[in-house]
């Protein structure tokens, strides 16, 4: 290994490495927390209800985004391929349709902060004063 890789390796060893986590967010006026199954169940069309009670409605990440990727894996289980099978089934059979997708993290904080109800999920580092944080999975 040359003098360059080594001093560039070590320093990355030595350097802590800050890594943010995903977490549901939701409207200021809604519920301030939610049960990890809560979530799984609005997500996959099981329930449309937040835990006071209010309408919930879900918003989604595009395929692909590494945030959903680790916030299907952590409260849902499952993959893109599983979701878009998932969803394919609700929509033919007339149970459902998929939840609205934003482009990305302040897209979904800006609806979630605009729409009552709403519940999304960003990476921690990505969260402001304009949702509140209501799980963390």
């Amino acid at each position: 290994m040359s003098k360059y890789s080594l001093t560039l390796l070590a320093s990355l060893l030595a350097s802590p490495i800050a890594m943010a986590e995903v977490v549901v967010i939701g409207h200021t006026a809604g519920p301030d927390s939610i049960t990890q199954n809560q979530v799984r169940d609005i997500y996959l069309n099981r329930s449309q209800e937040l835990p006071d009670g209010q309408k919930a409605k879900a918003f989604e990440l595009p395929e692909g985004n590494g945030t959903r990727g680790e916030f299907h894996g952590k409260v849902t289980g499952r993959n893109d391929a599983q979701l878009k099978a998932f969803w394919s089934q609700q929509v033919f059979t007339g149970r459902g349709q998929p939840p609205e997708e934003h482009a990305n993290a302040a897209a979904m904080k800006a609806t979630v902060a605009s729409t009552p109800g709403a519940i999304g999920y960003i990476d921690s580092a990505d969260v402001d004063s304009s949702v509140k944080v209501i799980l963390t999975p």
